[in-house]
């Protein structure tokens, strides 16, 4: 429903380099997957798992290519979001080796999750991940591992989509079971992102601690025009911290607090909790329970974007 053809991408970028601003881009081709959508429910595969098969790698590689194109010909900066394929990824590394400002953002279900969790057959539980573009097979995961580590990601978000499976305004809608088409797009990952990648990305020696601020604080912060009031310990700042407790953790729906009846980590041994965190210098989460009070956020208009490539 909110697909661009070329002419309006280009308008929406034109505004974007008039006003200092930067575009984020969800870059996947959706003629190719209607096509390709008609001819699976013509064959009767309209089972979770084929949601996968209707959004191959290079309907993402393509649309990559393409926005890239857009954002040169106008001469403006992009963020290309959830990005999820070694050919997309491959796409923003031709762009950075010809100078050009292009930035990407990737999310967990690209290094935690594969296809298969789907599903191998027709059973609707592949709903619950559910997500576009859909998680790649497990070679795939390390190549966004690499590209945490060396610099191609610039942001690592968690694309939060809170839709309860077993509810009618979530992966069932009107407590039906439906086709892929119509199943609402998205996995709830919010409370989840920074555990996952401090765990298995610091601790099990994939990223640095360095490259894990970089991608959660200060690249989003510099992102939003935020920095450095956001995403840096410094003197004015807002004092947001977490700080990490290094222990063995099986993540469960159970002990999260999102308003979701599922994870699609259910079980994941982690090796690493928040035991303590800060906003604005105030505990927020003592490391059992959430200590927030209501009133205590604050609206922050955005800035223009400060990154660099």
């Amino acid at each position: 429903d909110l697909k661009l053809d070329d002419g309006q991408v280009l308008d929406v970028l034109d505004v974007a380099r008039e006003h200092g601003a930067m575009a984020m881009i969800h870059a996947e081709n959706a003629d190719c997957i209607e096509w390709l959508t008609r001819r699976l429910e013509a064959a009767g595969r309209t089972a979770p798992r084929y949601h996968a098969h209707a959004r191959p790698m290079l309907v993402e590689r393509e649309a990559t290519h393409r926005a890239i194109a857009l954002a040169e010909l106008v001469d403006v900066p992009i963020l290309v979001v959830h990005v999820s394929g070694r050919e997309a990824v491959e796409q923003i590394r031709w762009a950075r080796a010809h100078g050009l400002s292009v930035f990407a953002e990737t999310c967990p279900q690209y290094l935690f999750l594969t296809a298969e969790d789907l599903g191998l057959d027709d059973s609707y539980q592949g709903a619950k991940c559910v997500c576009s573009p859909p998680p790649r097979d497990k070679a795939n995961q390390q190549v966004i591992w690499n590209g945490l580590a060396d610099g191609l990601f610039t942001v690592f978000s968690s694309d939060h989509a809170p839709f309860k499976y077993d509810a009618p305004e979530g992966k069932k809608p009107g407590g039906q079971e439906v086709g892929f088409r119509h199943i609402p797009n998205g996995i709830p990952g919010l409370e989840t992102r920074m555990a996952l990648l401090w765990s298995e990305g610091v601790l099990a020696g994939r990223i640095t601690p360095q490259k894990f601020v970089e991608l959660t604080a200060t690249n989003p912060a510099r992102a939003y025009g935020l920095h450095p009031r956001k995403g840096s310990i410094a003197v004015g700042g807002d004092a947001d911290l977490v700080i990490w407790e290094e222990r063995e953790f099986v993540l469960g729906n159970a002990r999260l607090h999102h308003d979701v009846d599922y994870t699609p980590y259910e079980g994941m041994r982690l090796s690493a909790w928040p035991a303590m965190t800060l906003a604005r210098g105030e505990v927020v989460w003592d490391g059992a329970a959430f200590t927030g009070r209501a009133g205590h956020g604050r609206f922050l208009p955005c800035g223009a974007p400060t990154l660099q490539p």
